[in-house]
């Protein structure tokens, strides 16, 4: 098979391309630009280090192109299948489906630039910060007290979180208006609570632009909505503007569901925790080209 054959061949049929991988050819090709300088950075650097044991250009080659790395990459982000189903696809030992596609994570991170604290946007382009915590399935760490934070009494079962900040920027007459993701904090256990988190994240969002979040993050200064009293109940007004809270937050809850259509960041994780938060906003990055 010629070099880069799988993605040509995929290629031709746009509708599949993007079933496949969440972006569209288009989409794929402007990663590509912005990620091969940065690959070839890499590698030479890789190739020229000081404590190298071997020769330029010995050792293990990678067998595939860059182009159909990053369509690997996609299609197990997307799909979240085993690396076997993969290795068999793009012809290779499964052993060598990490080696192939976990050195573009980082170098991913390099062009999306998602942050984990500092929000840099103005009044100009958005009205309000949405903030939300989720949280997906792991597999059951060890035994003792580390197991036990690891486990969400809400989810019942081990799980790992992030918070997310969401905006829907501004934008001109007749423009619709885009469901953003700009920042994912550091990965936290499923135990954690949202307030919790909200505070050790230590968020910096613009000044003279309000936050939002729910229920969850009450204690916090952001917007949340109006509490039940203890025997008691809300008024109409209250009420009303709970709706209408919980209209606007819908956004942050959109943002959630759209990323998830890469199943990497929706079913139980089988990876490393330790690489979760940067897979997690690799494909926050995704969901901001997919939805542009």
């Amino acid at each position: 098979m010629n070099k880069t054959a799988h993605t040509t061949k995929l290629k031709k049929s746009p509708h599949c391309f993007r079933r496949l991988t969440g972006l569209t050819p288009e989409q794929f090709d402007e990663i590509m630009e912005a990620l091969t300088p940065i690959y070839d950075t890499w590698n030479e650097k890789r190739l020229t280090k000081k404590d190298r044991q071997r020769k330029i250009g010995g050792g293990l080659k990678y067998n595939l192109p860059l182009e159909d790395r990053l369509l690997m990459l996609l299609m197990y982000a997307r799909t979240y299948v085993t690396h076997v189903f993969l290795g068999f696809l793009f012809g290779m030992d499964d052993s060598n489906v990490c080696r192939n596609i976990n050195p573009l994570h980082p170098l991913l991170a390099q062009i999306f630039k998602i942050p984990e604290r500092k929000i840099e946007l103005t009044q100009d382009e958005i009205e309000e910060i949405f903030f939300d915590g989720t949280e997906q399935p792991i597999n059951r760490p060890g035994p003792g007290k580390h197991q036990r934070k690891w486990y969400s009494g809400k989810k019942k079962k081990h799980t790992i979180k992030h918070q997310i900040a969401v905006v829907r920027k501004k934008s001109q007459v007749g423009e619709k208006r885009r469901i953003r993701v700009v920042a994912v904090s550091k990965a936290y256990a499923g135990k954690t609570h949202d307030k919790r988190m909200y505070d050790a994240t230590r968020m910096e969002k613009p000044p003279n632009i309000p936050g939002s979040a729910d229920s969850g993050y009450q204690g916090t200064a952001l917007t949340i909505p109006i509490k039940k009293p203890k025997g008691g109940k809300l008024t109409k007004e209250q009420k009303l503007s709970n709706k209408k809270h919980s209209q606007k937050r819908v956004i942050v809850e959109n943002g959630l569901w759209q990323m998830k259509i890469w199943r990497i960041v929706r079913d139980q994780f089988r990876g490393s925790r330790k690489s979760h938060s940067l897979i997690f906003k690799n494909i926050a990055g995704f969901h901001n080209m997919m939805f542009a």
